[in-house]
């Protein structure tokens, strides 16, 4: 009997003793696990298995991570995926020295994320930008900029109108410059609250702000296997006093099917510790030069932020259940070429799909690499199934989607 099946016999074995009761693994239940353990080593002279060690690990990712070996079909599943909202604020007049977002107080960010249904964990912060852990993801503060990345079942559409109202209310801002709103399709819509469900309701919601600013939504990759949605303004003319547009660009890397050996250090069976994991699974070395925030959640699952001197930041989050794993990376580092952090966060997490998307304006660094995206058909054992290129007003967009062979 292989390892494989070993550890396919604990999980798929009824619950006696107390074993397995509600899909987890009790502490006192580990000498029953053992006693299988010895069962198959003796009794059948399997040495086949691994060490006990390694079975042990390998029960207690499958189980601990989701609770339930069936954990798609009942209410232990979790959306990894994000909603991804960016809001950039400026003032009609084109006066914005004296505005930031900055100035909004804590509370009421906290009051605010209520209503997205996800709260602050951990908060970090330099001169160019605040940056917090939330329970689902992640957000960053910058002068005028934020971003609200949540996972789950949060509703971050829903805050708009509050947003809006505290920003006019608290910071001098009057008016909102771009908006960008995107997402990888949902593994299980069914389980999202309106209006995040289907896209085209999400859109609705969006068009009830921001249609007669040119509001405009695209879909990228196949509909019928991975896609990638976006909302963003696409104005032929500006109707407010417009400064020189800054650099601005970000890579994004969303993964599936990743490697459950990976997958198990962001656990805490695994790692005692946030910075446990980060050390192990390589995340310290992807961008060297940023400052981490990480939190290692219970009994499974990561996120961290790191921020640099210059600006810029970098955010990953990890949902390790093996029947819905999901990691995404996203940094707005500035580069004339992102092929080699591409290559090493692929390497580090090893997925078996991943949809890498890749903004930048005209006066970023990065804006020739959104042609030398087009051009990478493969990453080592990572070919590329779709590509597609958009030309925005303001930004340059490439979409590609890639999957490991062999799989």
């Amino acid at each position: 009997m292989s390892q494989h099946n070993f550890v396919f016999e604990i999980l798929h074995a009824e619950p006696q003793s107390n074993r397995f009761e509600g899909g987890e693994v009790r502490l006192n239940a580990y000498v029953n696990v053992i006693h299988i353990y010895n069962r198959h080593r003796v009794e059948r002279k399997d040495s086949s298995i691994g060490s006990e060690t390694e079975i042990i690990r390998q029960i207690h990712y499958g189980v601990a991570c989701c609770g339930s070996r069936m954990a798609e079909n009942d209410q232990n599943y979790f959306e990894g995926v994000e909603k991804l909202l960016e809001l950039w604020f400026t003032r009609k007049d084109g006066n914005t020295e004296n505005c930031d977002l900055r100035d909004i107080p804590r509370q009421k960010w906290e009051a605010l994320l209520k209503i997205v249904h996800c709260e602050i964990i951990s908060y970090s912060s330099n001169e160019h930008m605040d940056a917090y852990v939330l329970s689902e993801s992640s957000m960053f503060v910058a002068q005028r900029r934020i971003i609200l990345k949540t996972c789950g079942m949060t509703t971050p559409l829903k805050c708009l109108k509050t947003l809006m109202h505290v920003v006019y209310q608290m910071t001098g801002f009057d008016y909102i410059e771009d908006v960008f709103y995107s997402r990888k399709n949902f593994k299980r819509p069914d389980l999202q609250s309106s209006p995040h469900q289907h896209f085209e309701q999400e859109v609705e919601l969006l068009d009830s702000f921001f249609a007669d600013r040119g509001g405009s939504a695209y879909c990228f990759g196949a509909v019928n296997r991975s896609c990638w949605y976006l909302y963003t303004l696409n104005p032929l003319q500006t109707t407010y006093k417009r400064k020189k547009s800054e650099p601005d660009q970000t890579l994004e890397i969303l993964m599936t099917n990743l490697d459950t050996r990976v997958m198990s250090i962001f656990t805490r069976l695994e790692s005692s510790s946030a910075a446990q994991a980060t050390r192990t699974a390589g995340i310290d070395k992807l961008l060297p030069s940023m400052v981490i925030d990480d939190y290692l959640f219970q009994p499974c699952g990561y996120s961290m932020n790191g921020i640099s001197k210059n600006g810029s930041y970098m955010t990953i989050h990890v949902t390790p259940e093996p029947e819905f794993s999901y990691v995404s990376f996203e940094t707005n580092v500035p580069q004339a070429s992102y092929k080699d952090v591409i290559q090493r966060v692929i390497n580090t997490f090893q997925p078996g799909n991943f949809v890498l998307t890749v903004f930048a304006n005209e006066d970023s660094e990065a804006s020739e690499t959104i042609r030398e995206v087009e051009k990478m058909c493969a990453f080592g054992h990572w070919k590329r199934q779709d590509v597609q290129y958009c030309k925005l007003k303001d930004y340059d967009l490439t979409y590609a989607f890639y999957s490991k062979f062999p799989s």
